[in-house]
């Protein structure tokens, strides 16, 4: 077991430099990261993991130090995966957190080498929501294009996360704002996997690996129903519920039911 992190880069099918950490020993795990997320912020989960895995975390294109060639496409991002499991020795598990757990199911479904799938609150409409979502990829390109990346990321918050106005407001005064402005430009990415929120149902019947979908206890009504019909729609998918805030949970409690469900 080691806790050192290796940082390496890889070239994507389109030649996009991709930037990843290694850490830890075991069978191969990669974590896909969602909206405002980077390689940093999924360091909690690999240290947790890296007694009993060989974690890759890696900032997905367009974010922290990997490239961003346009123009934009889903599959690019499957294939940046793909790239990232033949350097994990061919076959990996993948954990995908929000879009990055569409994102991942995205790829096991396109039949890359997944060994088991680990998703946490896909965000799809389902039940009183479904049908109801918008695009929203075309109004943040737009923002993003026009220099108001403050206004996407209120944007996304409001439309894509459900925030209250005034609570978003109130975020713009916080330190953390220009973090997030900063990974304005991946929005796009985010919510173009996201599409309308539609559950592609027929598309993910197809997947035939073992699949796990979490949720947090702590999570709006609307995340917690996406993660269970998410797990319908995926033959032998286990639901699971953790105890955790708004769209998260303790990396050390979220490691325990993966070792569980993720032999190593």
């Amino acid at each position: 077991m080691t806790d050192t992190l290796t940082v390496g880069t890889l070239r994507s099918a389109d030649g996009t430099t991709i930037t990843y950490e290694r850490s830890g020993e075991g069978p191969a795990i990669v974590l896909v990261g969602g909206a405002f997320n980077d390689r940093s912020t999924t360091r909690a989960v690999a240290a947790a993991l890296a007694g009993d895995f060989t974690v890759f975390g890696y900032d997905r294109r367009g974010r922290g130090d990997s490239g961003d060639t346009a123009p934009y496409e889903v599959r690019r991002e499957i294939e940046d995966l793909a790239s990232l499991i033949g350097t994990a020795g061919g076959t990996a598990y993948l954990y995908g957190v929000s879009s990055g757990a569409i994102l991942a199911a995205l790829a096991t479904a396109a039949g890359l080498p997944v060994a088991g799938l680990a998703l946490f609150e896909p965000p799809f409409s389902v039940g009183p929501r479904a049908g109801s979502g918008t695009a929203l990829a075309p109004r943040l390109a737009e923002l993003v294009a026009a220099g108001r990346p403050g206004d996407a990321v209120e944007c996304f918050l409001l439309d894509a996360v459900g925030l209250p106005a005034d609570q978003v407001r109130g975020m713009r005064d916080q330190p953390m704002w220009s973090w997030l402005e900063m990974m304005a430009p991946s929005l796009v990415h985010d919510a173009t996997v996201t599409g309308d929120g539609t559950l592609p149902a027929d598309l993910f019947a197809g997947i035939g690996v073992p699949t796990v979908v979490v949720d947090s206890t702590g999570s709006p009504g609307w995340l917690r129903e996406a993660a269970g019909a998410t797990a319908e729609v995926i033959p032998g998918a286990r639901r699971v519920s953790l105890e955790g805030g708004f769209h998260e949970v303790p990396a050390e409690l979220l490691a325990v039911e993966l070792r569980r469900f993720l032999p190593s």
